[in-house]
């Protein structure tokens, strides 16, 4: 496995794979793997083949993390992250520098956005303003660096993935975006790089985002029919609440494809939530039947 930091050296690497015929496949994260994240190389491998390649990027983006969010704390393994992604087969872990991603420097700082203005107004857009701007900006300069031909995102961050499906096909990317299976831990908590800062009972009350999950598939399953999205949101409100250290931020029942919000929840319709374990913010979501 290689190391590549520099934007130069990636790119130039990239053209001589496509020179050869290989195919690559991107799998872009902040660190902090864990099995979720190494399930998503297993798929981007699976869709490039022999001899393709597989680039994973390291990179913690400031610009979607707002002024009182957890950037200088968010959780950092470069040793770990290094080992894994050798063992999983990685051909590149891309690891750009901040002054890589965002020069500030002469002849001229930084001053270009992609701003998707559809699919990022709800949910973590309402709740995180300017998160997605700094995501699809990103993304976008990743996509022109490493130049796959596919790049593969978890469904946990399902309003992400489908921002940046979105901007993938309005901005003409050559990229397939493939949206690939939540993973858990045996107790149903959604993998996430955060759930390191869980510690003691806030751990076990973080499993109550998908126990709210499954009772909300309980509720549409059993009543055959659509149920008011209201109501049901605050019976989960309840629910979620009803741990010591949980707080809502947000419970929406929405549309897959355009994330519009419903008012009739029912089969086809799909749940997010953002909830407060302590001062740990999770989100998970996931279809309703």
């Amino acid at each position: 496995m290689r190391i590549v930091k520099s934007v130069r050296a990636m790119q130039s690497l990239s053209r001589r794979w496509r020179r050869s015929g290989a195919r690559i496949g991107f799998v872009p994260t902040m660190g902090s793997l864990h099995d979720g994240h190494l399930s998503l190389v297993r798929r981007a491998r699976a869709g490039v083949g022999r001899p393709g390649r597989v680039v994973v990027s390291l990179y913690v983006n400031p610009t979607q993390f707002g002024p009182q969010e957890d950037l200088s704390k968010y959780p950092r393994s470069l040793r770990r992250d290094t080992q894994l992604c050798r063992a999983a087969g990685v051909d590149v872990l891309f690891i750009p520098a901040d002054r890589e991603m965002f020069p500030r420097k002469s002849p001229a700082p930084f001053s270009t956005w992609v701003t998707e203005e559809a699919l990022s107004r709800p949910m973590e857009g309402g709740s995180r303003p300017g998160h997605f701007r700094g995501v699809t900006t990103v993304v976008a300069k990743l996509f022109n660096i490493v130049g796959p031909d596919l790049a593969v995102f978890g469904a946990k961050d399902w309003q992400q993935a489908a921002v940046v499906r979105r901007m993938t096909r309005d901005l003409n990317f050559p990229v397939k975006v493939i949206i690939a299976p939540t993973r858990r831990e045996a107790d149903g908590l959604a993998m996430s790089s955060r759930n390191a800062y869980l510690k003691g009972p806030l751990r076990n009350q973080a499993i109550i985002l998908s126990r709210a999950l499954a009772g909300a598939r309980h509720v549409i399953r059993s009543s055959g029919k659509s149920v008011d999205a209201k109501r049901l949101k605050n019976v989960l409100r309840r629910l979620v609440e009803h741990q010591p250290d949980a707080r809502v931020d947000y419970i929406e029942f929405f549309d897959p494809e355009t994330l519009a919000p419903l008012r009739k929840a029912g089969r086809g319709a799909h749940m997010a939530m953002a909830v407060f374990i302590g001062r740990t913010r999770l989100i998970d979501n996931g279809k309703l039947g």
